[in-house]
């Protein structure tokens, strides 16, 4: 009898397309799966992939605002996904950043657990939660650091239901090591690469795209460039936009929110893209590279792994890392990129990414599906 697969994500909504979700959309397209989340808007929306798909939910879906942001329901994220009744199921595959990977399981089926993260406001993010959030002080201070302590509690021990974790990246590998002590198997996710244009000849300009919130570290990109008086475009939208508005100079463009082809429209012919974030993977990373553009990055997490440093890889580089978030750094790291410009090859930065593409990225998650099932004596 053929197995029965059920794929569990966190949520599924028109402003969620990063990353995890071209993994959920790419596992789907090579495993017939039934398709869960803590809330769905994606089912109902014409222009999803998902449209019309019957997808499984929790009691979060009705929730107030939940399309908007069901994080603001933190405290109640760990009790909606334990929600879901998964016991027809086979082997339960599941896409988690954040509680996904808590589902209940029984002894009798499998877990593989694709991870892009550890749950971010629990560990890394904690103090920036903290420091940001309106109940960051004062006894609804205390009241958050003690939901923080007793999500990290659960995060650990909902890590013991997976039978198998993947990893999106060696750093994200080492930091599932750290949290929860669990080995993982490092597969790098999908990226369409013939779906970004490439474009020889790049314009004076460089550009971000991101979420505008504060560990993205947009407002350090800008400050460096009012600095730099070198003309910037800043794609994206989120809590810091008003603040980014306030500090930019004219030469710096915000252009807000934008559709996919006016994005990729400007990764292409952008002199170069930054990013100051630090990144699991970082997948903007590596769509600019797609389209043979370079890539000034902050020298840690994911972008030690997908981007090659021009003064160390002199012929084969794709970017220039600078060491520290700060403005100073990002500034020299400008700098020295203006002196290596002519040493890029926009065919060679987009050969680089070809190892992230879908078919290589099916092949190894398919494979090591085929490796766990093989461990189980029951289906021997």
């Amino acid at each position: 009898m053929p197995l029965k697969y059920a794929l569990v994500h966190e949520w599924l909504t028109p402003k969620a397309t990063g990353g995890s979700e071209l993994v959920v959309r790419e596992i789907l397209n090579h495993i017939d799966a039934d398709l869960y989340a803590l809330i769905d808007f994606e089912s109902s929306n014409p222009e999803s992939y998902l449209y019309k798909r019957q997808i499984g939910k929790t009691f979060l879906q009705d929730f107030p605002y939940a399309r908007n942001g069901v994080q603001k329901y933190l405290p109640l994220l760990p009790l909606a996904i334990e929600q879901l009744d998964l016991r027809q199921y086979d082997v339960i595959l599941s896409s988690s950043h954040a509680v996904a990977k808590g589902v209940l399981t029984t002894p009798e089926q499998l877990h593989i657990c694709y991870c892009h993260s550890p749950m971010r406001y629990a560990w890394d993010l904690t103090f920036d939660y903290l420091h940001y959030s309106k109940l960051g002080s004062g006894l609804a201070g205390w009241a958050t650091r003690y939901l923080l302590h007793r999500l990290r509690q659960w995060d650990v021990l909902s890590a013991n239901r997976v039978d198998y974790f993947i990893a999106n990246s060696q750093h994200t590998a080492r930091r599932i090591w750290r949290c929860y002590r669990r080995e993982a198997t490092v597969i790098y996710p999908p990226v369409n690469i013939e779906e970004f244009p490439f474009f020889l000849q790049k314009e004076d300009f460089y550009l971000t795209v991101s979420r505008l919130v504060s560990y993205k570290q947009i407002s350090l990109i800008v400050k460096a460039f009012n600095q730099l008086k070198r003309p910037l475009v800043v794609i994206g939208t989120g809590t810091e936009m008003n603040k980014i508005r306030e500090i930019a100079n004219p030469n710096i463009q915000i252009l807000g929110w934008q559709p996919d082809d006016v994005v990729k429209k400007y990764m292409a012919r952008a002199k170069a893209f930054v990013y100051a974030a630090c990144e699991d993977f970082g997948i903007a990373l590596v769509e600019a590279q797609a389209c043979g553009t370079p890539v000034i990055a902050y020298g840690a997490g994911g972008a030690l792994e997908t981007v090659r440093d021009i003064r160390s890889d002199v012929g084969t580089g794709t970017g220039v890392f600078f060491k520290t978030q700060t403005e100073a750094a990002l500034v020299e790291a400008v700098e020295k990129f203006e002196m290596y410009q002519n040493s890029f090859s926009a065919e060679f930065i987009r050969s680089h990414v070809a190892q992230f593409s879908p078919q290589i990225f099916a092949d190894r998650y398919l494979n090591f599906l085929d490796k766990c099932h093989g461990k189980r004596p029951s289906w021997e």
